[in-house]
Protein backbone atom coordinates (compact mmCIF):
# COMPACT_ATOMS: atom_id res chain seq x y z
CA UNK A 1 0.00 0.00 0.00
CA UNK A 2 1.07 3.43 -1.00
CA UNK A 3 1.49 5.77 1.99
CA UNK A 4 0.34 9.43 1.03
CA UNK A 5 1.05 12.47 3.12
CA UNK A 6 -2.10 14.61 3.83
CA UNK A 7 -1.85 17.77 1.38
CA UNK A 8 -1.03 20.24 4.11
CA UNK A 9 2.65 18.41 5.13
CA UNK A 10 3.22 16.79 1.58
CA UNK A 11 5.41 20.29 0.61
CA UNK A 12 6.97 20.99 3.83
CA UNK A 13 10.33 20.64 4.18
CA UNK A 14 12.57 19.09 7.01
CA UNK A 15 13.66 21.20 9.48
CA UNK A 16 16.59 22.56 8.72
CA UNK A 17 18.90 21.95 11.69
CA UNK A 18 17.76 18.54 11.83
CA UNK A 19 19.09 17.46 7.86
CA UNK A 20 22.55 19.56 9.45
CA UNK A 21 22.77 17.28 12.40
CA UNK A 22 23.00 14.51 10.18
CA UNK A 23 25.44 15.94 7.93
CA UNK A 24 27.50 16.55 10.81
CA UNK A 25 27.42 13.52 12.85
CA UNK A 26 29.23 11.77 9.10
CA UNK A 27 31.71 14.40 9.31
CA UNK A 28 32.02 13.31 13.46
CA UNK A 29 32.41 9.56 12.53
CA UNK A 30 34.99 10.50 9.88
CA UNK A 31 37.32 12.03 12.65
CA UNK A 32 36.34 15.73 11.64
CA UNK A 33 36.67 18.16 14.58
CA UNK A 34 33.54 20.16 13.69
CA UNK A 35 32.67 23.46 15.75
CA UNK A 36 29.36 24.27 15.61
CA UNK A 37 28.22 27.84 15.28
CA UNK A 38 24.58 27.29 13.92
CA UNK A 39 22.56 26.53 16.32
CA UNK A 40 21.08 28.69 19.37
CA UNK A 41 21.41 25.63 21.77
CA UNK A 42 23.37 27.64 24.73
CA UNK A 43 26.61 25.99 25.79
CA UNK A 44 26.38 27.19 29.15
CA UNK A 45 24.15 25.84 32.47
CA UNK A 46 21.66 26.80 34.13
CA UNK A 47 22.40 28.63 37.75
CA UNK A 48 23.21 25.55 40.44
CA UNK A 49 19.92 26.83 42.62
CA UNK A 50 17.85 26.17 39.46
CA UNK A 51 18.85 23.16 39.30
CA UNK A 52 19.04 21.98 42.54
CA UNK A 53 15.35 23.49 42.79
CA UNK A 54 14.60 20.34 40.26
CA UNK A 55 16.57 18.12 41.91
CA UNK A 56 14.39 18.75 45.66
CA UNK A 57 11.61 18.63 43.82
CA UNK A 58 12.32 15.17 42.01
CA UNK A 59 12.92 13.92 45.51
CA UNK A 60 9.29 14.36 46.55
CA UNK A 61 7.05 11.29 46.18
CA UNK A 62 4.38 13.05 45.47
CA UNK A 63 5.91 14.88 42.11
CA UNK A 64 5.57 12.38 39.49
CA UNK A 65 1.85 12.40 38.76
CA UNK A 66 0.05 14.10 35.88
CA UNK A 67 0.46 17.83 35.93
CA UNK A 68 -2.20 20.80 35.71
CA UNK A 69 -2.69 21.27 31.64
CA UNK A 70 -1.34 24.68 30.41
CA UNK A 71 1.38 24.77 33.81
CA UNK A 72 0.67 24.38 37.22
CA UNK A 73 -0.49 27.23 39.68
CA UNK A 74 2.82 27.97 40.59
CA UNK A 75 4.87 28.14 37.12
CA UNK A 76 2.40 30.39 36.35
CA UNK A 77 2.16 33.12 38.97
CA UNK A 78 6.19 32.94 38.36
CA UNK A 79 5.47 34.26 34.95
CA UNK A 80 3.30 36.65 36.18
CA UNK A 81 5.74 37.39 39.06
CA UNK A 82 8.28 38.10 36.22
CA UNK A 83 6.17 40.28 34.05
CA UNK A 84 5.51 42.91 36.90
CA UNK A 85 9.20 42.80 38.28
CA UNK A 86 10.58 42.82 35.07
CA UNK A 87 8.09 44.87 32.64
CA UNK A 88 5.55 46.12 35.16
CA UNK A 89 3.41 44.67 33.33
CA UNK A 90 0.83 42.78 35.39
CA UNK A 91 -1.26 39.00 34.30
CA UNK A 92 -3.75 37.55 35.71
CA UNK A 93 -2.00 33.86 35.77
CA UNK A 94 -5.26 31.98 35.70
CA UNK A 95 -6.42 33.82 32.24
CA UNK A 96 -3.65 35.36 30.58
CA UNK A 97 -0.63 32.86 30.52
CA UNK A 98 -0.48 29.72 29.50
CA UNK A 99 2.38 27.33 29.75
CA UNK A 100 3.89 25.52 27.34
CA UNK A 101 6.41 22.44 26.27
CA UNK A 102 8.85 24.87 24.85
CA UNK A 103 7.75 28.38 23.10
CA UNK A 104 7.71 26.38 19.65
CA UNK A 105 4.97 24.31 21.07
CA UNK A 106 2.79 27.32 20.90
CA UNK A 107 4.28 29.26 17.80
CA UNK A 108 3.41 25.90 15.78
CA UNK A 109 -0.43 25.88 17.26
CA UNK A 110 -1.11 29.39 17.12
CA UNK A 111 -2.58 29.16 13.55
CA UNK A 112 -4.40 26.01 13.97
CA UNK A 113 -6.35 27.86 16.86
CA UNK A 114 -7.03 31.33 15.10
CA UNK A 115 -7.09 30.69 11.65
CA UNK A 116 -9.16 28.58 8.65
CA UNK A 117 -7.76 27.81 5.35
CA UNK A 118 -6.75 30.52 2.82
CA UNK A 119 -6.23 33.27 5.86
CA UNK A 120 -3.51 35.52 5.70
CA UNK A 121 -0.38 35.65 7.77
CA UNK A 122 1.81 38.14 7.42
CA UNK A 123 5.54 37.09 8.78
CA UNK A 124 8.96 38.59 8.52
CA UNK A 125 11.75 37.82 6.41
CA UNK A 126 13.64 36.68 7.45
CA UNK A 127 12.40 35.13 10.29
CA UNK A 128 12.44 31.60 12.88
CA UNK A 129 11.05 29.16 10.65
CA UNK A 130 8.34 28.10 12.56
CA UNK A 131 6.44 30.77 11.76
CA UNK A 132 5.96 29.78 8.18
CA UNK A 133 5.63 26.03 8.59
CA UNK A 134 2.59 26.40 11.61
CA UNK A 135 0.75 28.58 8.92
CA UNK A 136 1.71 26.08 5.61
CA UNK A 137 0.54 22.96 7.73
CA UNK A 138 -2.71 24.93 9.28
CA UNK A 139 -2.85 25.61 5.10
CA UNK A 140 -2.96 29.67 5.38
CA UNK A 141 -1.27 31.67 2.91
CA UNK A 142 1.66 33.74 4.21
CA UNK A 143 2.62 37.44 3.37
CA UNK A 144 6.39 38.33 3.97
CA UNK A 145 7.31 41.41 4.76
CA UNK A 146 11.07 42.20 4.14
CA UNK A 147 13.58 43.08 7.27
CA UNK A 148 16.41 45.03 5.38
CA UNK A 149 19.47 46.78 6.78
CA UNK A 150 18.04 50.16 5.31
CA UNK A 151 15.23 50.26 7.62
CA UNK A 152 16.90 48.71 10.54
CA UNK A 153 15.69 45.27 10.25
CA UNK A 154 11.84 46.34 10.58
CA UNK A 155 9.07 45.38 9.04
CA UNK A 156 7.53 48.50 6.98
CA UNK A 157 3.85 48.62 7.86
CA UNK A 158 3.54 51.76 5.10
CA UNK A 159 4.67 50.01 2.78
CA UNK A 160 2.39 46.76 3.04
CA UNK A 161 0.01 46.91 0.02
CA UNK A 162 -3.57 47.81 1.13
CA UNK A 163 -5.23 44.44 -0.31
CA UNK A 164 -3.01 42.63 1.95
CA UNK A 165 -3.62 44.67 5.28
CA UNK A 166 -7.27 44.08 4.55
CA UNK A 167 -7.26 40.40 4.38
CA UNK A 168 -4.50 39.39 6.95
CA UNK A 169 -6.03 37.80 10.28
CA UNK A 170 -1.95 37.34 12.14
CA UNK A 171 1.19 39.15 12.07
CA UNK A 172 4.25 37.37 13.54
CA UNK A 173 7.28 39.51 14.89
CA UNK A 174 10.15 38.72 17.24
CA UNK A 175 12.55 41.47 18.98
CA UNK A 176 15.43 40.96 19.93
CA UNK A 177 15.04 39.09 16.29
CA UNK A 178 16.31 36.29 15.07
CA UNK A 179 18.43 36.23 12.94
CA UNK A 180 19.41 39.61 12.47
CA UNK A 181 19.84 40.29 16.08
CA UNK A 182 18.00 43.63 15.36
CA UNK A 183 16.03 45.15 18.28
CA UNK A 184 12.67 47.45 18.20
CA UNK A 185 12.16 50.40 19.73
CA UNK A 186 9.18 51.12 21.97
CA UNK A 187 7.88 53.59 19.59
CA UNK A 188 7.65 50.89 16.68
CA UNK A 189 5.16 48.64 19.10
CA UNK A 190 3.20 51.82 19.86
CA UNK A 191 2.86 51.96 15.89
CA UNK A 192 2.20 48.10 15.36
CA UNK A 193 -0.54 48.07 18.31
CA UNK A 194 -2.17 51.03 16.55
CA UNK A 195 -2.13 49.42 12.98
CA UNK A 196 -3.30 46.08 14.29
CA UNK A 197 -6.30 47.89 15.98
CA UNK A 198 -7.03 49.46 13.28
CA UNK A 199 -6.90 46.99 10.50
CA UNK A 200 -8.50 43.72 13.25
CA UNK A 201 -5.26 41.84 13.16
CA UNK A 202 -3.94 39.83 15.88
CA UNK A 203 -0.02 40.22 16.58
CA UNK A 204 1.92 37.31 17.93
CA UNK A 205 5.32 38.71 19.25
CA UNK A 206 7.96 35.77 19.93
CA UNK A 207 10.32 37.48 22.22
CA UNK A 208 12.57 34.78 23.93
CA UNK A 209 15.78 36.97 23.82
CA UNK A 210 14.68 39.96 25.96
CA UNK A 211 17.25 39.09 28.51
CA UNK A 212 20.00 38.13 26.13
CA UNK A 213 21.42 41.81 26.16
CA UNK A 214 24.34 43.41 25.57
CA UNK A 215 25.84 46.90 26.25
CA UNK A 216 23.40 48.02 28.88
CA UNK A 217 20.78 47.78 26.24
CA UNK A 218 17.35 46.81 28.22
CA UNK A 219 14.62 44.80 25.72
CA UNK A 220 11.20 45.68 26.42
CA UNK A 221 7.92 43.52 25.85
CA UNK A 222 5.04 44.11 23.41
CA UNK A 223 2.86 44.44 26.51
CA UNK A 224 4.37 47.23 27.96
CA UNK A 225 2.16 48.98 25.48
CA UNK A 226 -1.28 50.57 26.17
CA UNK A 227 -4.40 48.17 24.75
CA UNK A 228 -1.73 45.49 23.50
CA UNK A 229 -3.69 43.00 25.26
CA UNK A 230 -6.60 43.63 23.23
CA UNK A 231 -4.73 42.43 19.91
CA UNK A 232 -1.69 40.50 20.71
CA UNK A 233 -0.02 37.69 22.39
CA UNK A 234 3.75 37.59 23.59
CA UNK A 235 6.02 34.07 23.66
CA UNK A 236 8.19 34.08 25.83
CA UNK A 237 10.47 31.01 26.97
CA UNK A 238 13.20 29.88 29.39
CA UNK A 239 15.44 28.39 26.85
CA UNK A 240 17.83 31.14 26.30
CA UNK A 241 17.59 33.56 28.96
CA UNK A 242 18.27 30.67 32.07
CA UNK A 243 20.39 28.11 29.63
CA UNK A 244 17.32 25.72 29.98
CA UNK A 245 16.98 25.08 26.08
CA UNK A 246 16.49 21.02 27.09
CA UNK A 247 13.91 21.46 29.97
CA UNK A 248 11.18 22.57 26.81
CA UNK A 249 10.06 25.74 29.22
CA UNK A 250 7.63 28.51 27.53
CA UNK A 251 4.76 30.44 28.48
CA UNK A 252 1.95 32.51 25.94
CA UNK A 253 0.87 35.71 27.74
CA UNK A 254 -1.37 38.26 27.09
CA UNK A 255 -5.17 38.36 25.28
CA UNK A 256 -7.10 35.98 27.37
CA UNK A 257 -9.49 34.97 24.67
CA UNK A 258 -6.38 33.61 22.97
CA UNK A 259 -4.55 32.60 25.73
CA UNK A 260 -8.46 30.39 26.36
CA UNK A 261 -8.15 29.02 22.89
CA UNK A 262 -4.64 27.83 23.11
CA UNK A 263 -5.39 25.90 26.78
CA UNK A 264 -8.01 24.22 25.33
CA UNK A 265 -6.02 22.66 22.13
CA UNK A 266 -3.27 21.96 23.99
CA UNK A 267 -5.63 20.11 26.66
CA UNK A 268 -6.17 17.98 23.40
CA UNK A 269 -2.77 16.58 22.40
CA UNK A 270 -0.25 16.99 25.76
CA UNK A 271 -0.74 16.32 29.41
CA UNK A 272 1.69 18.82 30.21
CA UNK A 273 5.20 18.80 31.64
CA UNK A 274 6.91 17.09 34.86
CA UNK A 275 6.16 18.97 37.69
CA UNK A 276 9.95 19.23 39.00
CA UNK A 277 10.69 20.90 35.76
CA UNK A 278 7.90 23.25 36.36
CA UNK A 279 8.85 24.21 39.95
CA UNK A 280 12.63 24.71 39.10
CA UNK A 281 11.32 26.67 36.72
CA UNK A 282 9.40 29.18 38.66
CA UNK A 283 12.94 29.39 41.02
CA UNK A 284 14.38 30.99 37.65
CA UNK A 285 12.13 32.91 37.06
CA UNK A 286 12.07 34.58 40.46
CA UNK A 287 15.38 33.87 41.96
CA UNK A 288 18.39 35.69 41.91
CA UNK A 289 18.99 37.27 38.16
CA UNK A 290 22.47 38.92 38.72
CA UNK A 291 23.72 35.95 37.02
CA UNK A 292 21.78 36.58 33.70
CA UNK A 293 24.14 39.47 33.66
CA UNK A 294 27.00 37.71 34.44
CA UNK A 295 26.37 35.13 31.48
CA UNK A 296 25.45 37.69 28.80
CA UNK A 297 28.82 39.47 29.91
CA UNK A 298 30.32 35.89 28.10
CA UNK A 299 27.91 35.91 25.28
CA UNK A 300 29.07 39.74 24.66
CA UNK A 301 33.17 38.63 24.47
CA UNK A 302 31.90 36.18 22.20
CA UNK A 303 30.18 38.58 20.19
CA UNK A 304 33.20 40.88 19.59
CA UNK A 305 35.25 38.12 18.50
CA UNK A 306 33.00 37.02 15.85
CA UNK A 307 32.44 40.28 15.06
CA UNK A 308 35.68 41.83 14.34
CA UNK A 309 36.64 38.33 12.41
CA UNK A 310 33.92 38.97 10.23
CA UNK A 311 35.30 42.88 9.71
CA UNK A 312 38.43 41.96 8.81
CA UNK A 313 37.17 39.40 6.37
CA UNK A 314 35.16 41.98 4.77
CA UNK A 315 31.71 41.39 5.75
CA UNK A 316 29.27 44.45 6.48
CA UNK A 317 27.40 43.82 9.48
CA UNK A 318 27.18 46.16 13.32
CA UNK A 319 27.54 44.44 16.13
CA UNK A 320 24.08 43.32 17.70
CA UNK A 321 22.83 44.43 21.11
CA UNK A 322 20.64 41.37 21.62
CA UNK A 323 20.21 37.57 20.69
CA UNK A 324 22.60 35.00 20.75
CA UNK A 325 23.18 35.62 16.70
CA UNK A 326 26.29 37.93 14.35
CA UNK A 327 24.61 38.81 11.23
CA UNK A 328 26.40 39.34 8.00
CA UNK A 329 26.23 40.41 4.58
CA UNK A 330 28.99 38.35 2.63
CA UNK A 331 31.51 40.71 0.96
CA UNK A 332 31.60 40.77 -2.67
CA UNK A 333 32.83 37.77 -4.57
CA UNK A 334 32.23 34.73 -2.32
CA UNK A 335 29.10 33.68 -4.16
CA UNK A 336 26.27 31.81 -2.99
CA UNK A 337 25.50 31.96 0.92
CA UNK A 338 25.26 27.93 0.84
CA UNK A 339 27.95 27.10 -1.09
CA UNK A 340 29.94 28.77 1.22
CA UNK A 341 28.54 27.14 4.08
CA UNK A 342 28.77 23.91 2.52
CA UNK A 343 32.47 24.29 1.70
CA UNK A 344 32.99 25.91 5.02
CA UNK A 345 31.99 22.80 7.10
CA UNK A 346 33.88 20.08 4.52
CA UNK A 347 37.30 22.09 4.66
CA UNK A 348 37.78 23.74 7.90
CA UNK A 349 34.66 21.80 10.39
CA UNK A 350 33.42 25.56 11.27
CA UNK A 351 29.35 24.94 10.85
CA UNK A 352 27.61 28.12 9.77
CA UNK A 353 24.12 28.37 8.59
CA UNK A 354 23.11 30.20 5.19
CA UNK A 355 20.37 33.01 5.43
CA UNK A 356 18.48 31.40 3.10
CA UNK A 357 17.22 29.24 5.83
CA UNK A 358 15.12 32.19 7.04
CA UNK A 359 13.85 33.57 3.83
CA UNK A 360 15.04 34.91 0.45
CA UNK A 361 15.93 38.40 2.48
CA UNK A 362 18.51 36.29 3.82
CA UNK A 363 20.11 35.00 0.63
CA UNK A 364 23.24 37.21 0.87
CA UNK A 365 23.69 36.79 4.69
CA UNK A 366 24.74 33.98 7.36
CA UNK A 367 24.09 33.51 10.93
CA UNK A 368 27.10 33.00 13.41
CA UNK A 369 25.42 31.58 16.79
CA UNK A 370 27.74 32.77 19.89
CA UNK A 371 26.72 29.78 22.35
CA UNK A 372 30.14 28.03 21.96
CA UNK A 373 32.60 28.10 24.38
CA UNK A 374 34.90 30.99 23.75
CA UNK A 375 38.10 29.15 23.20
CA UNK A 376 36.40 27.29 19.94
CA UNK A 377 34.76 30.21 18.84
CA UNK A 378 38.40 31.81 18.51
CA UNK A 379 39.54 29.07 17.17
CA UNK A 380 36.51 28.63 14.37
CA UNK A 381 37.19 32.47 13.92
CA UNK A 382 41.02 31.62 13.19
CA UNK A 383 40.17 28.53 10.94
CA UNK A 384 37.25 30.57 8.60
CA UNK A 385 39.61 33.48 8.33
CA UNK A 386 42.17 31.43 6.89
CA UNK A 387 40.16 29.83 4.40
CA UNK A 388 38.45 33.16 3.36
CA UNK A 389 41.53 34.70 2.82
CA UNK A 390 42.71 31.59 0.22
CA UNK A 391 39.36 30.95 -1.16
CA UNK A 392 36.85 33.26 -3.08
CA UNK A 393 33.50 30.55 -3.81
Amino acid sequence: MEIKPADCIANVKPYFFSSLNNKIDRLKNRGVDVIRLDMGSPDLPPAPFIIEALVDSARKPNKHGYTQSGGSHVYRNAVANYYESRFDVRLDPDSEIVGLIGSKEGIFNLPRILLNPGNLVLAPDPCYPVYNAGSTIANCEVFHLPLVKENDFLPDLDEIPLEVVQRAKLMWLNYPNNPTGAVAGFGFFEKLIWFAKKNGIIIAHDAPYVDVTFDQYKAPSLLQVDGARDVAIEFNSLSKTYNMAGWRLGMAVGNPDIIHLLKVYKSQIDSSHFGPIMDAGAEALTGDQSWVTERNQVYQERRDIIVESLWEAGFELEKPRAALYVWARLPVGYGDTVELCARLLEETGVSITPGIVYGPSGGDYVRISIVTPTARIKEATDRMLAWLKKEKI
